[in-house]
């Protein structure tokens, strides 16, 4: 006979697991969407849904440093320059193609997260999240003032070539629409096996409490490398996109605010939600641009906006728009045993 205990304990667990089958429901839905969306719509939407994929490649990278291991990160777009510039200076000095440069791309940007991350990873908290900070304007800076004489400096680098496959030349928006949908889609794939492999849960030890994770015997600091190394992969990867996509690079595309509207993205979204960071992707990218007309002058207070709605969620929604199955029930087990102590 089952005890009370472990009768509700499976209730919960079918609950999260109804859940997680309703997200593949959600999944196929959106993909059949996404696959027929350029035959009902316009050139125009169609660069905007292409910005939106680029975004939420980089949400989906940042959400395994946050969302999964727990870290705070607001440095990312360098890791995405570095992925962007090795594009540009690849292709406009060396004459590699842009297809060969993207897992160049990601290898750089992977080792600039170990060189990078494997000395402050015993930071924690805000401590860590100002570091990230300070190598974000570090990378930005360098960008700028160009000491090698390889960045271009303020102008940025020009002409990057469009990306071709067995003599295809993308040239129209709506190449670049499936070329950035099927990396996304691949994204998600390797997001989906990490959840359920050993490292995604080392990830969600480290993320609850690190000190427990350290005393069953996980190499928290091992753990914590490979986040950062696999974000800034794919933040490589949606560098490549972007260089291949607008053919011009400049420093102040990689500014402390992109990485700002990248961390929005997680956290609005729902940490650790895969679906999560498209819905926080929607509402950062994609809704400024559906009322630039109509809102153009509260636009310009967008951060005092976005900041606003960053404390209102941490006060009446911290699992976020779309929170993920397992974080959502964690939270509110922990709000439901708080209230029955006070009972």
């Amino acid at each position: 006979m089952k005890t009370l205990k472990e009768i509700g304990e499976a209730l919960r667990s079918s609950h999260i697991y109804a859940k997680v089958r309703n997200q593949r429901l959600w999944y196929l839905i959106l993909a059949l969407g996404a696959l027929l969306f350029p035959l009902f719509t316009n050139n125009y939407w169609i660069s905007v849904a292409v910005f939106f994929f680029i975004y939420a490649l980089l949400g989906l990278s940042l959400n395994i440093i946050v969302g999964y291991a727990g870290l705070f990160q607001l440095g990312h777009a360098a890791f995405w320059a570095v992925g962007a510039y090795t594009t540009a200076i690849l292709n406009t000095r060396c004459g590699v193609p842009i297809l060969l440069t993207l897992p160049i791309s990601a290898l750089v940007s992977a080792l600039f997260a170990i060189i990078i991350s494997k000395p402050i990873l015993h930071l924690r908290g805000d401590y860590l999240c100002l570091v990230t900070i300070g190598f974000g304007e570090i990378v930005r800076l360098f960008l700028f003032n160009d000491p090698l004489g390889i960045t271009g400096g303020i102008n940025g680098i020009r002409n990057i070539d469009r990306p071709s496959i067995l003599g295809f030349a993308f040239r129209r928006p709506i190449h670049y629409y499936y070329l950035t949908l099927t990396f996304v889609a691949l994204t998600v794939f390797i997001m989906r096996r990490l959840e359920n492999s050993r490292l995604g849960r080392a990830w969600v030890y480290v993320r609850e409490d690190e000190l427990a994770a350290e005393a069953m015997g996980i190499d928290t600091t091992y753990v914590k490398l490979l986040a950062f190394t696999i974000g800034a992969s794919l933040a490589g990867v949606a560098g490549t996109l972007y260089a291949c996509r607008y053919t011009v690079i400049a420093p102040e595309t990689f500014s402390f605010w992109n990485s700002v509207i990248m961390f929005c993205i997680v956290v609005l979204g729902g940490t650790g939600s895969i679906p999560g960071v498209f819905v926080g992707t929607v509402g950062m990218v994609v809704l400024p641009e559906l009322l630039r007309d109509a809102l153009e002058k509260i636009l310009q207070w967008r951060m005092l906006v976005f900041g606003a709605a960053m404390v209102l969620m941490m006060i009446f929604r911290p699992e976020g728009l779309w929170p993920s199955p397992v974080r959502h029930h964690e939270l509110h087990a922990v709000e439901s045993r708080s209230s029955e102590l006070k009972r």
